[in-house]
C-alpha cells in the first residue's frame, strides 16, 4: 500500500459508542479532499468493546491501521504511538469523542497547503461542559503560558495538524512524562492557530476527572518549567529576611521589658510553619528528581501487542 498523503490519529480509551461515528464523519471529510489518507486508532487499553469495533472497522477498510496497546498506558503515549506509526505527509491528532469537530480537519489542511508547518486549532467555545472544568482549563491554561519557557497558546489542546519534518522531530524526542502540546510547540517550525467552537461528547465520559488533570498540569509544568524550584528558592529567601528584620526586633521589645514573646506558642507555631515550607521544597524537588529516575530507566514508552503488519514495537530512546 502507498504511502498516504494524511494521517488522522485518534486515541482510544472506552469509546466503543463513539468509534463509528467518528470512522463515518472522519472517512466523509477526508474523501472530499480527493488526497490518499490513513486513519490509525490507538487502543489504549479499553474494556468497553472497543477493541472488537476497531477490529471489525479495520476487516473492511485497509486505510485503518489499529494500534493495540498491551495495557493502558495513557492518552499522551496513545498519541504517541500514533505519531510512530504515521506514515502521512501531514498528521492530524484529533480525539475520538468527537468534541473536536472532524470538519475542522479541512482548515488545518488548508492552512497547512499555505506553507504552516504546525497548525493547531483554538477553542473559542466549550459546548457541554461544567463550569468547574471551564474555569480549571482556564486557569491551567493561562498559568502554563505564564510559567512555561515556550509561548504555549492558550486554549488549545491537542488537536492539530503537523507536517511530516515537525512528526519526524516529536518521534525523536523520547521523555517518559509527556505534554505534547508543548513539545509542538518547543521543536519551532512556521506555526497557526485556527479557531473553532469545541461540541458536546456524543457518548461515554470524560476521561481526564480531575485527578488526571492534576497529573497532566504537573507534568506540563515540570516539562518545561523550574519555576515551582524557584518558588521555594525565592521561598526560602523571603522567609530568611523575615527572619533577618524579626531578630533586632524581639531584642529590643526584651530590653523594654515586653512580655509580647515570651511563651512556646510562638516558637511551635514558627518551627511547623518552617517544617511545612521544607517539606513543601522537598515534595518540589522530590517531582524533578522521580522524573529523572523514570527516564534513567529507559523502558519502551508504550508496549504494542498488536500492530499494523506488526512492523514497529516502540524503542526505547528513540533507536
Amino acid at each position: 500500500m502507498a504511502e498516504p498523503n494524511f494521517t488522522i490519529i485518534a486515541p482510544i480509551f472506552n469509546e466503543a459508542q463513539s468509534i463509528p461515528e467518528l470512522y463515518r464523519r472522519v472517512c466523509e471529510v477526508m474523501d472530499s479532499t480527493g488526497d490518499s489518507w490513513e486513519l490509525i486508532l490507538v487502543d489504549d487499553g479499553s474494556t468497553d468493546g472497543s477493541t472488537r469495533v476497531i477490529r471489525e472497522i479495520a476487516e473492511n477498510d485497509e486505510r485503518l491501521r489499529p494500534v493495540i496497546f498491551a495495557r493502558n498506558f495513557g492518552h499522551q503515549l496513545a498519541v504517541t504511538a500514533g505519531l510512530d506509526y504515521s506514515r502521512g505527509q501531514a498528521v492530524v491528532i484529533i480525539d475520538a469523542d468527537l468534541q473536536d469537530p472532524p470538519e475542522v480537519i479541512l482548515d488545518l489542511i488548508a492552512k497547512w497547503r499555505e506553507g504552516y508547518e504546525v497548525v493547531y486549532a483554538v477553542r473559542t467555545e466549550r459546548e457541554g461542559e461544567s463550569w468547574f472544568k471551564l474555569t480549571t482549563a482556564s486557569v491551567f491554561y493561562r498559568l502554563i503560558y505564564r510559567i512555561t519557557d515556550v509561548d504555549i497558546p492558550m486554549d488549545t489542546g491537542d488537536f492539530r495538524l503537523l507536517d511530516r519534518k515537525a512528526a519526524n522531530m516529536l518521534n525523536s524526542m523520547r521523555e517518559r512524562h509527556r505534554f505534547l502540546r508543548g513539545m509542538s510547540v518547543w521543536i519551532g517550525f512556521k506555526q497557526v492557530g485556527v479557531p473553532y467552537s469545541r461540541a458536546a461528547r456524543i457518548a461515554g465520559e470524560t476521561k481526564y476527572p480531575f485527578k488526571k488533570m492534576f497529573k497532566f498540569a504537573l507534568d506540563a509544568v515540570t516539562s518545561f518549567s523550574y519555576f515551582p524550584l524557584q518558588v521555594a528558592t525565592y521561598f526560602g529567601f523571603f522567609l530568611a529576611g523575615i527572619s533577618l528584620l524579626a531578630i533586632p526586633i524581639v531584642i529590643a521589645t526584651r530590653l523594654a521589658g515586653s512580655q509580647t514573646f515570651i511563651g512556646q506558642a510562638t516558637t511551635l507555631i514558627a518551627v511547623l510553619f518552617l517544617g511545612g515550607v521544607q517539606l513543601i521544597s522537598l515534595g518540589i524537588l522530590g517531582e524533578y528528581i522521580g522524573r529523572l529516575y523514570d527516564e534513567a530507566k529507559g523502558r519502551p514508552l508504550y508496549i504494542v501487542r498488536e500492530a499494523p503488519d506488526d512492523q514497529y514495537i516502540s524503542p526505547p530512546r528513540g533507536e
